[in-house]
């Protein structure tokens, strides 16, 4: 019976459901998460009788024939990338980003990773890190004489020196974009690399023409939407428990059969 089979494909398609939902809630705290949706397409059919195919009888043609689906599988987990609110933090080295692009991140690797979450401090040596420790490209260096520190909305880094009227420029914060955001590949701790389906990382300042600006002092908080999850939660154990009496029943009508025999 292939409603046994199709009842079960959709209840693993919302158990995937449940499970992205989950990880959104539990990352409502987390700076600079975007929230992901999970996309299900139809498996493939069944013909009993293939539209457009001819009557044996009459050579008239079906005007829609008979196909039966066979289930519903995963498709994608989507992650939506609009802008989370901005909250003051008075941190003089967070950093949000108020439009498109990710800070760039020197792992250990040498590889270079890449991050919304603007939650940066000094290091030993006083270069720019994140809270992990890895550096921000392009390792940017505060001299230990710095008074105090300033980073404009363009990115660069200013930095008062005892004895010195005007602030030095120590450096330059630089933003990558990507043709496609979503192909971007998590890999925990904020964290994203590049792959062959977001395209390379274009390199510009902030406030260039498809820049976002910086904005010294804030923390880009996560985009999550506690009503539209909480909502999303509850119609996907609604579909969960229809396919489980979808199954209940199909089984019912097996037991039939097997008694009338």
């Amino acid at each position: 019976m292939r409603s046994l089979h199709v009842a079960a494909t959709g209840m693993m398609a919302q158990q995937t459901n449940v499970e992205v939902i989950s990880n959104n809630i539990a990352n409502i705290s987390t700076t600079g998460f975007k929230r992901r949706r999970a996309e299900f397409q139809d498996l493939i059919y069944q013909n009993l009788r293939r539209t457009g195919s001819q009557s044996a009888d009459t050579g008239t043609v079906l005007p829609s024939g008979a196909q039966i689906g066979l289930g519903v599988r995963t498709a994608a987990v989507y992650r939506i990338s609009e802008q989370g609110n901005l909250q003051q933090t008075e941190n003089r080295f967070d950093l949000a980003i108020r439009g498109n692009g990710y800070f760039q991140i020197q792992l250990p690797s040498g590889e270079t990773a890449y991050t919304r979450d603007g939650t940066f401090g000094l290091s030993a040596e006083g270069t720019i890190v994140t809270a992990e420790g890895f550096v921000v490209q392009p390792g940017i260096t505060i001299p230990a004489n710095a008074r105090d520190v300033t980073i404009n909305a363009t990115g660069e880094v200013l930095a008062k020196i005892d004895g010195q009227t005007n602030p030095q420029n120590v450096g330059q914060i630089q933003l990558a974009i990507f043709a496609n955001e979503g192909g971007l590949e998590a890999i925990g701790d904020n964290l994203f690399l590049a792959t062959p389906a977001s395209g390379e990382a274009q390199q510009g300042a902030p406030g260039a023409v498809g820049y976002g600006q910086t904005m010294q002092g804030f923390i880009e908080t996560s985009n999550v939407n506690v009503v539209q999850e909480i909502t999303a939660l509850i119609t996907a154990q609604r579909a969960y428990e229809m396919n489980s009496r979808v199954i209940t029943a199909s089984d019912e009508m097996l037991s039939t059969l097997t008694r009338l025999r």
